[in-house]
């Protein structure tokens, strides 16, 4: 190995984390927004056992990974593909940066997957992307919000029928039962976030290995999985109190009866997404299953305007993720290699 090519992978592995570790307090928001928003847990408590769980969960699995180390484009058939893992992780850490100072809650997995296509696409040309691959990733990412909507409706609904049931209609009592079960619901949601997000990274640093020839297949080194890990852990740690504040009180007031609904939902899609070996964006569908689950109980108060700004935000990540690092690409590296 090269001493160029050490210092390439170097550079990769370090751009990688500090993704994954912003990926971390980006996302935070994502499984704590409403425990903390309901105070079934203190921002303290809350930020702490995400992390940990995060952690946890990063090491379960390795299917994400794969999928997003190969899926997309084969790194063993690209020239220089270690430079379009660069300009990629350039890319999505820029985007990722902006619209968490602008707290908006954005995709870190379509930023991702649409650097690394315009980054092929730069170095590689349009023959190299696995267009059908990078079809059912799309589909997955299109379909997982609307899934978690619907779903957070029906188990919210099924919920409030059985309280009804119950003959249980003191609302003060029914919040401090469901504080308990939302802070189960709100580790498992974190330890579900940590299983999907953290993988994106090992499967961009396997990506970068196997096309500088440091590696040959896409299994995912223990060392990968570790480092990874303790990126999205330590990003965790610090908390994205942005958007955090923008999930959990700027689209619907949240009670710890549809916070529940709405983490447990939000866990079941992410944990089938993951089995399947499917990134998704977990902002995506956690958002969705807030506001499917909040409209059962007072559908009005949606603040449609923070929806309406997140959609918005949420269908320009691919595009301008593609045309950033495709221009990042072209202005760093396609006159050296």
């Amino acid at each position: 190995m090269t001493t160029t090519v050490l210092i390439t992978l170097i550079a990769i592995v370090f751009l990688a984390l500090a993704f994954d570790f912003i990926n971390g307090f980006h996302d935070t928001a994502n499984a704590v927004a409403t425990s903390i928003s309901t105070r079934a847990m203190s921002p303290k408590v809350a930020i702490i056992s995400a992390a940990c769980l995060n952690f946890v969960g990063a090491l379960y699995s390795s299917e994400v990974a794969k999928t997003i180390g190969s899926g997309i484009a084969d790194p063993s058939k690209i020239n220089h593909g270690e430079f379009i893992v660069i300009a990629a992780l350039l890319s999505a850490i820029i985007w990722n940066l902006a619209t968490w100072y602008y707290a908006i809650p954005s995709s870190s997995s379509h930023t991702l997957i649409g650097s690394i296509v315009g980054a092929v696409l730069a170095g590689a040309g349009a023959d190299f992307v696995k267009w059908g691959g990078l079809g059912k990733i799309v589909l997955i990412l299109v379909l997982s919000p609307i899934v978690a909507f619907v779903a957070g409706y029906i188990i919210m609904t099924i919920i409030k029928y059985l309280v009804i049931l119950t003959g249980n209609k003191s609302r003060s009592k029914l919040n401090r039962v469901f504080k308990f079960f939302q802070i189960l619901s709100a580790w498992l949601l974190s330890f579900s976030h940590g299983g999907n997000d953290a993988q994106k990274a090992m499967g961009i640093i396997v990506f970068g290995l196997v096309a500088a020839g440091a590696q040959t297949t896409m299994d995912v080194p223990l060392w990968v999985k570790i480092a990874a890990a303790t990126a999205m852990g330590l990003g965790t740690s610090i908390g994205g109190w942005k958007i955090i504040k923008t999930i959990s009180k700027n689209l619907i007031k949240i009670e710890p009866i549809n916070g529940f609904a709405s983490d447990l939902t939000s866990s079941i899609v992410i944990q089938t997404s993951t089995h399947m070996g499917m990134p998704l964006s977990t902002t995506h569908v956690i958002s969705s299953a807030i506001i499917g689950s909040g409209s059962v109980l007072r559908f009005h108060e949606v603040k449609w305007g923070t929806v309406t700004r997140m959609i918005i935000t949420w269908i320009i990540t691919i595009p301008i993720s593609i045309i950033l690092s495709y221009v990042l690409y072209t202005v760093l590296f396609k006159f050296f290699v």
